[in-house]
C-alpha cells in the first residue's frame, strides 16, 4: 500500500498525473495483446495478422511491435516536455552502442511483451514492463498482466499495490514460509539448463512452479503463491527490460532482488545483459538464501561469475 512519502520523480512530474497516464498506457497495451492473442482486430489501427520473426534474442511478433509503438508514441505525446529518455527492447540495438550507456539521469526501460514464447504458446503468462530508472537503479515499476487483469505498481519508498481496470485494489501478501525446505521456487519454463536444474535440486526447496514472464513470476511471490526466483545466465542472459520493472515492484513491496553475492542489479551500464546468478525473494532470509546459493554454485561451477 502507498504511504505519504514524496516519490523520487523528476521535479516536473506529479505522481498522481504520472499514474493516470501509466494506467492508460498499460491497459492500452493489454488491449492490443489480448486482441492479437485471440485473433481479433487490435485497437488503435494496428494490423491484424500476428506475423512472427526470429531474432538472436528470441521471436518478435507483430504484437511486440504494436505495443512498442503504442508505448513510445504514448510517452512522447503525454509527456512532451519531461527530460527523460526511452529505451525499449524493440529499439535498443539502434539506441545503444556497445559499452556506452545512455547519458540520462531519468530513463524509462520498456518491455512491450515479456514472455513472447508464452504469448505465442497461449499460456497466458505474459506481461508488459515499464520501469523508470535514475542513475542505474529503478525508482518506479509497472507490470500489467493482461490475462488476469492485474496492473501492478511499485514506487520505491512509497509501496506497491495491484489494481484492476476499475482501479479497485486487489489484496496480496507474501507467504509465511521461512524454512528453505518449505519454500516454493518460481522458475523459468523456457530458459533453464542442466546447471540450473542441478542448483535447484541441491538447494532442496519444498516445491517448484514454472511460469513464463519475469513479471508474472514476481507476481506469484507477491501473491504468496511462491517465495523466490533464481535466474542463472548461461549462453544467454536476461536483459535490463526483463528485470527492471519486476525488481522495482518487488522491492517496493518489501522484498529483495540482488545478485547471489548480495550486490544490487544496475541498469543502463552500457551492457544490456543482466548476467550472473540473480535471486528475488520476499526479503526475509534473503541473505541466507544468497549464502546457500553461493555455496552450491561453488560446487557446481567454481568459476561462475555471480
Amino acid at each position: 500500500m502507498m504511504t505519504n512519502i514524496e516519490p523520487c520523480l523528476p521535479k516536473e512530474v506529479s505522481l498522481e498525473d504520472l499514474l493516470r497516464q501509466l494506467r492508460k498506457l498499460a491497459w492500452g497495451s493489454a488491449d492490443i495483446l489480448m486482441a492479437y492473442a485471440r485473433g481479433m482486430q487490435p485497437p488503435y489501427g494496428f494490423s491484424k495478422p500476428l506475423n512472427v520473426q526470429d531474432s538472436d534474442d528470441g521471436p518478435v511478433s507483430a504484437a511486440d511491435l504494436a505495443v512498442n509503438s503504442w508505448l513510445l508514441n504514448g510517452f512522447k505525446s503525454e509527456f512532451p516536455l519531461i527530460s527523460w529518455d526511452l529505451l525499449s527492447e524493440e529499439t535498443a540495438k539502434a539506441e545503444i552502442a556497445s559499452g556506452s550507456p545512455l547519458n540520462s539521469e531519468w530513463l524509462w526501460i520498456l518491455d512491450p511483451l515479456d514472455g513472447t514464447k508464452d504469448f505465442l504458446n497461449g499460456t497466458g503468462e505474459y506481461a508488459v514492463h515499464l520501469a523508470l530508472i535514475r542513475k542505474n537503479r529503478p525508482v518506479l515499476g509497472v507490470v500489467v498482466i493482461p490475462e488476469v487483469e492485474e496492473l501492478w505498481f511499485g514506487v520505491l519508498g512509497i509501496g506497491a499495490w495491484c489494481e484492476n481496470r476499475k482501479k479497485q485494489q486487489k489484496q496480496f501478501g507474501f507467504s509465511d514460509r521461512l524454512a528453505t525446505d518449505d519454500l516454493i521456487l518460481v522458475a523459468s519454463r523456457n530458459h533453464r539448463d542442466e546447471r540450473l536444474e542441478k542448483l535447484i535440486d541441491n538447494l532442496g526447496f519444498g516445491g517448484e512452479k514454472a511460469v513464463g514472464s519475469v513479471g508474472c513470476k514476481i507476481a506469484t511471490i507477491l501473491r504468496g503463491e511462491t517465495d523466490l526466483y533464481i535466474s542463472l545466465s548461461g549462453k544467454t542472459a536476461p536483459k535490463d527490460w526483463d528485470m527492471a520493472a519486476p525488481e522495482a515492484l518487488l522491492c517496493s513491496a518489501g522484498g529483495a532482488f540482488t545478485h547471489a553475492d548480495g550486490k544490487a542489479l544496475r541498469y543502463n551500464t552500457g551492457c544490456l545483459n543482466q548476467k550472473g546468478c540473480l535471486i528475488a525473494s520476499k526479503g526475509k532470509n534473503h541473505a541466507l538464501l544468497c549464502e546457500q546459493t553461493l555455496k552450491q554454485l561453488q560446487k557446481i561451477d567454481p568459476g561462475f561469475d555471480v
